[in-house]
């Protein structure tokens, strides 16, 4: 195989879950703590959680207080715990062969640890060898590079060894500041400034999973 280990992003890179789940959590946390901006389109919040981020959205535009972070992520774990999103099609696939020839698979997002290994066990009855979840320590998260180098620390292995996929910049930064190789999971793209963003930047840009399916499990001699 071309890489020993996949680090993926959860949301809207394995399952379609900002259109079910973050959006309309989101929007009905707005409608408590900010009214004004409660008509916030699905474009224009999926514009901020790609740039500049949907920590720094909350917290240096939005202005949320930690009373208000608090009640928006109640709000938030009450739908994750609700829905479970379904992978994309041929993600299962893709998993499930990658492991049975002995890939590494690890998880690095902004989802808690707990959601996301109940959506691979529903999904694909595969369980991340390492999920790096919003459970971690604020540093920790993504976009602070943490999970590729405790990756590569965990399973001893190199920059050469890993291939970062995700649909946003966060998990782009984190890649470029490992030197580790990024796919772009433009399967989940719709607005153009992000296309053009993450095709202009990316190692790979892919806009159907079969494709990326074919560069990791090619046999590389």
């Amino acid at each position: 195989m071309k890489y020993k280990c996949l680090i993926l992003d959860h949301d809207d890179t394995v399952v379609q879950s900002t259109p079910s789940i973050h959006y309309p959590s989101f929007i009905e946390a707005l409608k408590v703590l900010r009214p004004n901006l409660s008509n916030l389109t699905i474009e224009e919040f999926i514009l901020k959680c790609f740039k500049p981020g949907f920590s720094e959205f909350c917290k240096d535009i939005l202005k949320f207080n930690e009373e208000e972070q608090k009640y928006q992520y109640e709000i938030w774990t009450n739908y994750t715990k609700a829905n479970i999103p379904k992978f994309y099609e041929g993600f299962s696939e893709l998993i499930k062969e990658f492991k049975e020839k002995g890939g590494i698979i690890c998880v690095s997002s902004h989802s808690e640890s707990n959601q996301i290994e109940r959506d691979y066990i529903y999904n694909c009855g595969v369980i991340p060898d390492k999920i790096f979840g919003w459970d971690l320590k604020e540093e920790q998260r993504k976009p602070n590079p943490f999970s590729i180098k405790e990756t590569m620390r965990l399973f001893n292995l190199t920059e050469k060894d890993i291939l970062m996929v995700d649909d946003l910049k966060p998990g782009l930064d984190m890649a470029k500041a490992c030197d580790v190789d990024f796919a772009s999971a433009g399967w989940s793209h719709v607005i153009p400034e992000v296309i053009e963003f993450m095709k202009s930047n990316s190692t790979y840009y892919f806009k159907e999973v079969k494709e990326l399916k074919k560069l990791i499990l090619e046999d590389v001699n």
